[in-house]
């Protein structure tokens, strides 16, 4: 699963929101550690405009008197085996209301017997686009509109199998026409995405293991993870 989030305000994040016009850039929320129920910054498109929106990481929303909550289900990852299961969460939103998150690098945790493992990663030299989902929730009371999300996971990954063994994320290529047919809303065609639903890492990675996500303080040197499906 991917459960944390490291966006950090730089040229590389930069460049990425300037390639996909980007029309509000100076609304991106950064922080070193976004974890789940956070507010983060998703891209979306609307009436063809490529624009950020702030999100609940969290798919599934419950309502409150005033406002709404995270759900009691966890949905801050939606799996890739759900999406075309009709009445599962995602099965509609990855028709109608895909998104993309952007971020410097991501987190994973590895339980192994009584021991728990924490590692970042990092991308180099380049912004990371995940594929995501989003609804918009109106309450009913007050007529406020919120938005959450989720991030799409997919197999483990070989490269990660030492890291984390039970997931990995959705990284979409860098390609404007895989971009623009993610982000349109109207295209409902998703047996094109059936190759995003395959682990694969495309960019080059350093891996570090921390302490814990709250201090994210090193343990030993990091370490050079290049997958080999490098830029596919």
């Amino acid at each position: 699963m991917c459960g944390r989030l490291n966006i950090i305000d730089d040229m590389f994040v930069q460049a990425l929101m300037e390639d996909l016009r980007v029309s509000n850039q100076q609304e991106m929320l950064f922080g070193r550690f976004k974890m789940p129920t956070n507010d983060i910054s998703i891209v979306r498109e609307v009436d063809g405009e490529r624009r950020l929106q702030t999100a609940t990481w969290w798919l599934l929303l419950d309502t409150c008197y005033e406002g709404f909550k995270p759900s009691r289900y966890t949905s801050f990852n939606t799996r890739f085996d759900k999406l075309n299961t009709p009445n599962s969460a995602g099965f509609q939103p990855f028709r109608e209301s895909r998104c993309l998150v952007i971020a410097s690098g991501f987190g994973e945790t590895e339980k192994k017997g009584r021991d728990t493992y924490y590692h970042d990663f990092i991308a180099e030299n380049s912004a990371i686009a995940f594929g995501g989902l989003f609804r918009d929730w109106q309450h009913p009371k007050t007529g406020e509109v919120t938005t959450s999300c989720s991030i799409i996971t997919n197999p483990p990954h070989p490269d990660l199998m030492p890291f984390h063994s039970k997931a990995s994320p959705m990284i979409l290529p860098q390609n404007d026409d895989v971009l623009d047919a993610w982000l349109n809303p109207a295209n409902q065609q998703v047996e094109m995405f059936a190759d995003l639903l395959k682990p694969a890492l495309r960019h080059d990675f350093m891996v570090q293991q921390i302490n814990k996500p709250s201090q994210h303080q090193p343990i030993g040197q990091a370490t050079r993870l290049i997958p080999n499906d490098y830029l596919v």
